[in-house]
């Protein structure tokens, strides 16, 4: 049984068994931006990727062990951290032609619904806003296991990616190449590297 999912019962009238160490990892968590990364991988001139990540963002976990269905996420960030770098590109990823940070400081994604898909993988759908436009999110996780770090603080770890089409949520600048294609591909591969805290 995992963190954002429950399996249903070999026999429907048998209750579902409860693993008591997911049951120790319920609770409310903060995620920890000094141990995270959020970041994106977007082709290039047809021919390298170029990799960025975002330095300012904030996010809030609820895990339930005993429910793995009530848990939920929450995640905002600061479009103006994004960091590619290089300044120039950055500059321009904030303008008007992709992020319009000045109109849309933040990107949001709140998660909607889950599911278990065996052993310490799973799936979170939500809804990812940008440019105010808000569509949904499938990520696919898993989950690094529970620790007690040296400051005493209870941690949880996730490793997640996801894929999204940039076009459909308005981010539709691009330049052609003269030997063909697009200088920028409209598949964004999204990473996270999540490291959350337990709340008192």
């Amino acid at each position: 049984m995992g963190i954002f999912g429950k399996k249903s019962a070999a026999t429907p009238a048998a209750p579902t068994a409860v693993n008591p160490a997911l049951a120790a990892v319920t609770g409310d968590y903060a995620i920890d931006p000094s141990h995270t990364t959020i970041g994106f991988v977007a082709r290039h001139a047809m021919v390298t990727n170029v990799k960025g990540k975002f330095l300012d963002f904030s996010g809030t976990l609820h895990l339930d062990g005993t429910d793995p269905s009530a848990s939920t996420a929450a995640l905002d960030i600061t479009m103006d951290s994004i960091d590619t770098g290089s300044a120039d590109r950055d500059g321009h990823l904030k303008s008007a032609d992709f992020f319009k940070t000045e109109e849309f400081p933040t990107m949001t994604f709140r998660s909607t619904g889950a599911e278990a898909l065996g052993g310490d993988d799973y799936r979170i759908t939500g809804d990812l806003t940008i440019l105010g436009t808000t569509k949904s999110l499938t990520i696919d996780l898993e989950f690094n296991g529970a620790a007690t770090d040296p400051f005493g603080n209870e941690r949880v770890g996730f490793e997640g990616k996801a894929e999204i089409l940039r076009s459909e949520w308005g981010l539709t600048w691009n330049a052609a190449l003269e030997t063909g294609g697009v200088l920028v591909s409209d598949k964004i591969k999204l990473n996270f590297d999540i490291s959350a805290i337990k709340q008192a």
